[in-house]
């Protein structure tokens, strides 16, 4: 998708997970569109590669771990009134789900929807969205189309999901919108070596069945520009199923 006519310059956008994959492909795309970008991300030498890429002046990184709430709370300090939010930070750790343990549940959770609930609360509390601010949560087609070994990635999108659909309407009279996106297999390194054997598997059995290929961070991040710009401002409580023909 050609995002040049997206015109996001004044705009101040926070992506969580900006340091890989999709969240620093987003904060490539939005600062090629104008934006100024705030990024987050618990490596701090993956987040200067992602600074490194960034069209225009004025971007910032936070290294922040946002399964900690001091860590949080020491962001919030730190940030400016946001004219949108990305929340693309996630992690997958494929299991059967006869080898589930509460350790990988609250793993999951804590990053997954924990982290993102905390988030948004301060960003409210601190009076730090903008009217008609933007806030675009990366969930997953597993919630629709959900693969053997991910069980705890599924619920724990699903939860985001039914999370945003109540914070559009709470938000909806400041016109901030609120939406997510569901993309389906995307080329990322979101996985760790030992789940990369389940993955394959997964991936090989659905690849198929993407009638337009396996899906690119630039795909997602494209998505996520229009969803920010002031051209989606009739679309709040929305979900954005990216399938690649599904």
């Amino acid at each position: 998708m050609d995002n040049s006519n997206l015109d996001l310059n004044g705009k101040i956008i926070l992506v969580t997970g900006g340091s890989s994959g999709i969240g620093s492909q987003c904060a490539v795309t939005l600062s090629n569109c104008g934006a100024k970008l705030i990024i987050t991300g618990r490596n701090e030498a993956n987040l200067r590669e992602t600074m490194n890429k960034l069209s225009g002046e004025g971007h910032k990184f936070f290294t922040t771990d946002l399964t900690k709430e001091d860590e949080i709370d020491d962001l919030i300090s730190r940030l400016p009134k946001l004219n949108g939010v990305v929340f693309s930070a996630g992690v997958s750790q494929p299991r059967p789900t006869k080898f589930l343990n509460k350790k990988l549940i609250d793993d999951t959770f804590s990053v997954n929807v924990i982290s993102v609930i905390l988030l948004c609360g301060k960003l409210q509390s601190k009076k730090l969205l903008n009217h008609g601010a933007s806030l675009v949560f990366i969930s997953s087609a597993a919630t629709k189309y959900p693969y053997i070994g991910g069980a705890m990635y599924t619920a724990s999108k699903c939860a985001l999901d039914g999370y945003v659909k109540v914070l559009a309407m709470e938000l909806a009279p400041k016109k901030i919108r609120c939406n997510t996106i569901s993309p389906n297999f995307v080329k990322t390194p979101l996985l760790g070596a030992e789940e990369n054997i389940i993955m394959e598997e997964a991936i090989e059995k659905h690849k198929n069945i993407h009638l337009l290929g396996m899906g690119e961070p630039q795909d997602v991040a494209s998505a996520v520009a229009f969803l920010i710009s002031d051209e989606a401002k009739w679309v709040s409580g929305g979900n954005l199923f990216l399938g690649g023909g599904v």
